[in-house]
């Protein structure tokens, strides 16, 4: 063999050599990071990644995960996400690529989209529509909307309440929003979480090169994005149209159209207004089935709630929000419902734009960052006696703000309401349901379970009747463009109250 052949032979086995050791240190934990479970070559910790919830107890409130070449920082403390998430915010506000969502929505969605001019524009606005003064001002619809929820489940107890209630959920948010009522609900193929479900399809991130191979994922973003555009474009058409014919009835996206210096053009009021029904409905619907399941499986609590409502509330009426100050008990029902079982257990995973520093720890640039609201936060057993047990006693004195849609339903359905477990129509055996039986992804709700729901008494039927009728003119401003199969549909349901 020449030397210049030896020559060859010996860079080709450097090489190999160079990126057999690069090889192993991917996946491999960098000094200075959190500590974290053991890592493998390559993988680093995938081969463990959690499925559901990322709990590590015994690397303290903070902790890594390498996911292959890339880091993932978890948070499972309430200081921690104060000092990281709220106060190094100029840090940590970006989002982890998300290739699917991109194709899909083009990164334009508010909530996941990277940190650019794009996401200023519509954080601005969404800050300028989402303000307590227009939340006061849509109040009338909402509470209206809360109504129809209470007469649905009066009208037709056989009908599964979680549809009732997504009904509820995805409607008022279109009310407030849209302007636009819509009466009667059929759920839809939730195409865009199946785009979102974590681990459901290839890891086109963390290995860009499967975005050029097929894939049924391709087809699926397809889909959902046809899908996306065909509703928010129409839903935004449909409320210009409604403003060049004056009947305008101070929904959120009127007043996007109607102020051009918010900068906003129709591609980005678009996404606005999907990302805004969007959460709005999955959120809403998540806490009120919760607030069902946890009031059916703990009959003492509702007990309480149901005792201070009818000492409080003595009139022949149906609670309001003026009445939610002198509910303390009732109070304490809401907060801890959103503590209980939080609508997003491990949240919306942020992104560092520069390397921080944390408790002597590196967080480094283009991390991801999880915040363990379940496991590490909520239900923490350091910090909460019993986290499984849905006592609101614990949180008579915790802060926090509450949405005035969810007072109101929980008022309403406390006042008016009686949940108990249900019992096998042929063995008249209680049926048992599991109190952690939610369904798995960045938003989380109970599968479906069963529930009797009863009147508390003919005194409360009649005034949730009454105050379904009241709302009828409330409903009609929102509901100038329905089609004439739902108007006479409307017209139907109506009269039956009568």
């Amino acid at each position: 063999m020449t030397v210049t052949e030896w020559s060859v032979w010996f860079y080709v086995f450097a090489l190999l050599v160079w990126a057999a050791l690069r090889l192993k240190r991917i996946g491999s934990r960098e000094p200075g990071l959190p500590p974290g479970p053991p890592t493998v070559p390559l993988l680093g910790n995938l081969n463990v990644f959690p499925t559901e919830y990322a709990h590590y107890k015994a690397y303290g409130d903070i902790y890594s995960l390498k996911v292959g070449p890339d880091t993932a920082i978890v948070i499972t403390s309430a200081v921690a996400v104060k000092e990281l998430i709220d106060k190094r915010s100029a840090s940590t506000t970006d989002r982890p690529p998300h290739y699917m969502a991109d194709v899909v929505a083009g990164g334009v969605n508010m909530v996941l989209a990277r940190y650019s001019d794009v996401w200023r524009v519509l954080r601005k606005n969404a800050h300028t529509m989402l303000t307590p003064k227009a939340s006061l001002e849509l109040l009338p619809i909402q509470r209206a909307e809360a109504t129809q929820l209470m007469y649905d489940i009066l009208q037709a107890p056989d009908v599964p309440f979680y549809i009732r209630v997504r009904r509820y959920s995805s409607f008022v948010i279109l009310s407030i929003t849209y302007g636009k009522r819509c009466s009667r609900y059929e759920s839809p193929e939730h195409l865009w979480e199946l785009v979102l479900e974590p681990g459901a399809h290839p890891p086109v991130d963390l290995l860009p090169f499967l975005r050029h191979l097929p894939g049924a994922w391709k087809d699926l973003c397809k889909e959902a994005r046809q899908l996306q555009r065909n509703l928010y474009f129409g839903l935004l058409d449909e409320c210009q149209a409604r403003l060049q014919n004056g009947q305008a009835n101070g929904c959120f996206m009127e007043k996007v159209l109607q102020n051009q210096e918010l900068g906003l053009n129709r591609e980005l009021a678009g996404y606005l207004g999907g990302v805004l029904i969007e959460g709005g409905s999955d959120t809403t619907s998540s806490l009120l089935q919760s607030l069902i399941l946890a009031l059916m499986a703990f009959l003492e609590a509702q007990r309480k709630a149901q005792e201070e409502m009818d000492n409080v509330v003595v009139d022949q009426r149906l609670p309001t929000l003026d009445d939610f100050a002198d509910l303390p008990y009732i109070q304490a029902v809401v907060k801890k419902n959103h503590r209980f079982r939080p609508v997003a257990p491990v949240a919306i995973p942020h992104g560092t734009l520069a390397t921080e520093e944390y408790r002597g720890y590196m967080i480094p640039k283009s991390a991801m960052i999880f915040v363990n609201a379940l496991r590490g936060i909520f239900h923490d057993s350091d910090v909460y006696d019993e986290p499984e047990t849905f006592n609101p006693d614990s949180h008579f004195y915790s802060a926090l703000a509450l949405g005035s849609g969810r007072m109101l339903n929980t008022m309403n359905l406390i006042r008016g309401f009686q949940f108990s477990p249900a019992t096998d129509s042929v063995t008249d055996a209680i049926v048992l349901v599991d109190i952690t039986d939610y369904e798995k992804g960045i938003l989380t709700a109970p599968r479906p379970f069963q529930c009797r729901i009863t009147p508390r008494s003919d005194c409360k039927i009649k005034l949730i009747k009454r105050a379904f009728l009241n709302a009828e003119d409330v409903f009609a401003k929102f509901e100038s463009r329905i089609t004439a199969e739902d108007k006479e549909y409307v017209k139907r349901y109506v009269s039956r109250v009568m």
